[in-house]
């Protein structure tokens, strides 16, 4: 059986995603990295919402240490446009730098489950990645699955955000600001 290592953005996200990859003959283990996720209480409510779901599904979980908003800022501020670019590109970055460290076959991502993210984008930008750092990217679009994923962690009572994490869509949700000019 081959190994995984699976960027996860949030519980919600990750509970079809890890359960996809498993019934493709992977071995799946969970990789938290998510500088892009403010402000801090939010990151930690998904953290912990994380934490949950992969005892709950016992999916291993390694959890980058420290909390990297300052890179995360250096790359997005003044390209607010290419937010999406430089945010997928740190994040798949750091998870395929780890996967190519631990020996995983590949590597891929919860976001590819959400019909709010770019995926033109991500596989563009995860093919790239995986060009960069020697280790396979796998995409699959389970963008129709993201219902199924919600009814997964539905019963499990877990943190559900109400944005994609950053700054700017927190801003869009609450404001009537829908795109940044």
């Amino acid at each position: 059986m081959k190994n995984l290592l699976i960027h996860v953005c949030c519980a919600h996200c990750a509970a079809y995603t890890v359960e996809h990859w498993q019934h493709q003959d992977y071995e799946a283990e969970g990789f938290w990295y998510n500088p892009n996720i403010h402000p801090f209480t939010e990151h930690q409510n998904r953290l912990e919402s994380m934490k949950s779901l992969a005892k709950e599904i016992n999916l291993p979980l390694t959890i980058a240490e420290g909390y990297d908003m300052p890179e995360y800022f250096r790359r997005v501020a003044g390209h607010e446009k290419e937010r999406c670019d430089k945010c997928f590109e740190l994040r798949l970055s750091k998870t395929a730098e780890i996967a190519r460290e631990k020996g995983f076959d590949a590597f891929t991502t919860t976001l590819l489950i959400s019909p709010h993210q770019k995926h033109d984008l991500i596989k563009v930008i995860g093919d790239k990645v995986a060009a960069e750092k020697g280790v396979t990217f796998l995409y699959a679009d389970l963008r129709k699955r993201y219902s199924d994923s919600r009814h997964i962690t539905k019963p499990m009572d877990l943190y559900r955000q109400q944005y994609c994490g950053c700054v700017y869509s927190e801003w869009e949700r609450y404001t009537q600001e829908r795109k940044i000019t």
